[in-house]
């Protein structure tokens, strides 16, 4: 029983002898077993990635916190999106918000030193810094989000930081 090409022939046990996946383009049978073997085939699974959500009270602060993530090597990437309107309980009250979404593409091993670069910029008491990781992507934005999110320097948070040795004054 001949195949038709983008047909997903079912469980292997029905699968006329000699069948081979067939290699071509993702998305001629989404959601079937055809698509997640090719899709397999093309991804790279890492937790060593994350992408982090912040949102900022505007636009400018948005670039310029983006900005200096990705010059300082912490993040590939930075993305601004909105307004859009964020509805939250804060003090016991629901408010709701104009603000912009930034995006970072990073690496969990800048998670720290980013997550300190964004809360000594952003005027928000607590301001959201969500990390979500990521479960794969293509082989070659992984290695650029790698080769692009290489800190220059990865100072520790002031939190971190050990307090300096007191001085012995000699007699």
């Amino acid at each position: 029983m001949p195949v038709r090409p983008g047909l997903n022939p079912g469980p292997s046990h029905l699968r006329p002898s000699g069948w081979t996946r067939p290699h071509r383009p993702l998305g001629l049978n989404p959601g079937g077993q055809e698509a997640i073997l090719l899709l397999q085939d093309r991804v790279k699974t890492s937790n060593s990635f994350a992408t982090v959500w912040v949102t900022v009270p505007n636009r400018a602060l948005g670039r310029k916190i983006g900005r200096q993530a990705v010059e300082a090597g912490l993040a590939a990437c930075a993305q601004v999106s909105g307004p859009l309107e964020s509805i939250y309980r804060w003090q016991g009250a629901v408010e709701s918000a104009r603000e912009w979404l930034l995006v970072l593409k990073t690496r969990t091993r800048c998670l720290k030193a980013l997550e300190a670069l964004v809360v000594t910029h952003h005027p928000y008491d607590t301001p959201q810094f969500i990390a979500l990781p990521l479960l794969g992507g293509s082989t070659r934005y992984l290695a650029w989000l790698e080769a692009s999110a290489r800190p220059t320097t990865i100072r520790p948070t002031p939190q971190a930081r050990k307090p300096a040795k007191p001085i012995r004054q000699t007699r």
